[in-house]
Order: C-alpha cells, then sequence, then structure tokens
C-alpha cells in the first residue's frame, strides 16, 4: 500500500507567500519567501504535487496571479493544482494554459453544477478537481465568505457519476489552527467514497499528524503553515517522499 502523499501549500495574496487562519483575509501572516522561492525548494526536495492557492482570484472571481503560475510551472517537475477564482470556462483554460495539471474548482460545483459536470466531462477527473470546503457541515465559496446549503456528500455524489476522481476537503474551522486535522470525518469519506481520491486540507500541525492520517489510509494531505512555521521541517519531507 503507498503512502499518503504530502502535497505542500503555496497561498498568494499581492504575489506574496501568505497564510490566512480560517480563512479569514484580516489574519493573515506574509512571509518572506517568495512563492517561486518556495516551490523551487519543493521541487528540490523532490515534491511532486503542488497546492496553489490564488487568494486574490477567490476574492475577484477570476485568477489573478497567473504569472506567478507560468514562473513556477516553468521550473518543470512539478504538478501543479491551483484553486482561486476559476468561475468560467475561459478563465480554467487560462489556469491550464499558464502551466497547471489540475484545477480546483470549489464555488462553481456548488453554485453551478451543470458547468462543473460539463468542466469533468470535457477535461477529465484527472485534471477537475472538486474544492470541498466545509464549514460547520455546509460549503463555503467565494473565497469562504458565503456558505450554501449543501454539504459535501451532496456534491460527491452528484459529481461521481460525471467523472469525479478527486477532491479536497478542507475543515475552514481548522484552517491555519495547527489543532490538528478532522480524522474522523476524513476517514468517514473515504470509506464512503473508497474510489474517490479524499486529500485532507486544514489543521495539519505535525508529522505525526500525516503519520495518524497515513495509518488511516487517506490518500493526500495538504501542508501548509506547519512548514512556514517550521513545525514540519523538510528534511521530514524529503524522507517521506523517498520512502514513498
Amino acid at each position: 500500500m503507498s503512502r499518503i502523499e504530502i502535497i505542500p501549500a503555496i497561498d498568494i495574496i499581492g504575489g506574496r507567500c501568505v497564510r490566512l487562519t480560517q480563512g479569514d483575509y484580516g489574519r493573515q501572516t506574509v512571509y518572506d519567501a517568495s512563492p517561486e522561492e518556495m516551490a523551487r525548494r519543493y521541487a528540490e526536495i523532490g515534491v511532486k504535487r503542488l497546492h496553489v492557492v490564488d487568494l486574490d482570484g477567490a476574492k475577484a472571481s477570476s485568477p489573478q496571479n497567473l504569472q506567478v503560475l507560468e514562473r513556477i510551472a516553468a521550473f518543470g517537475g512539478l504538478e501543479i493544482e491551483w484553486g482561486g477564482g476559476i468561475k468560467s470556462e475561459a478563465a480554467l483554460r487560462d489556469v491550464f494554459n499558464a502551466g497547471a495539471s489540475y484545477a480546483v474548482v470549489g464555488s462553481v460545483a456548488a453554485r453551478t453544477p451543470q458547468l462543473f459536470e460539463q468542466w469533468l466531462r470535457e477535461f477529465g477527473g484527472e485534471r477537475i478537481v472538486l474544492g470541498a470546503d466545509v464549514s460547520a457541515g455546509r460549503i463555503a465559496v467565494c473565497g469562504w465568505l458565503e456558505t450554501e446549503q449543501t454539504g459535501v456528500s451532496d456534491l460527491i455524489d452528484r459529481f461521481l457519476p460525471a467523472g469525479l476522481k478527486q477532491a479536497i476537503v478542507t475543515d475552514i474551522s481548522r484552517d491555519g489552527m495547527l489543532q490538528g486535522p478532522a480524522t474522523e470525518m476524513y476517514v468517514k469519506l473515504q470509506a464512503q467514497y473508497p474510489e474517490l481520491r479524499v486529500i485532507v486540507s486544514g489543521g495539519i500541525s505535525s508529522a505525526a499528524d500525516i503519520q495518524a492520517l497515513d495509518e488511516a489510509g487517506l490518500k493526500g494531505v495538504i501542508v501548509g503553515k506547519a512548514i512556514y512555521e517550521n513545525l514540519i521541517p523538510l528534511n521530514f519531507i524529503e524522507e517521506w517522499l523517498r520512502k514513498e
């Protein structure tokens, strides 16, 4: 059985690396390293997949940092999953043309599901990833500024027949809090949908969290703030990837 894949996160505002606490734009930490510099570090230690969020794009409802995406993609060797502001087919194509391997789509899936289904069928479940951001059991959209009545299972049930293969599920209450992930929720979802690649996002605070998720049978985990705060050192990730 393969180990859980560690997917480092880079969140961008104004072309710079930031981390938000519980998705709150008013509670952001700006880090010295540029997105390109962080991406280079990850590539050097053997990271294959990178999670990049255009927070400006999420707020503006259209991608705002595609030049950063182009520069990261130019390194080669990294599969980039890009999210934030993908609300139209033109935006989706722009993201792919700028070098993304995967597009993470949340608001469209929740609010215009027919369009998300169309994208799944046209571009394939290998490239279109459901971004299911959960707040108190409900789906949050538009950079987490608004919530829907829909739950994560409602979305998965709807899109599996259209070819959905991957879902990044973020527990907003834990995001950026470094208090550990909502493991029980992820284990339940993965058991409910064994054919789906459920990717854990939110709350990862230590190497022990990653090991516990791996032992629970989860397939992917996004790690952000814990890396920037040196709670999960890069050499741990390098060692983990080497043994994958």
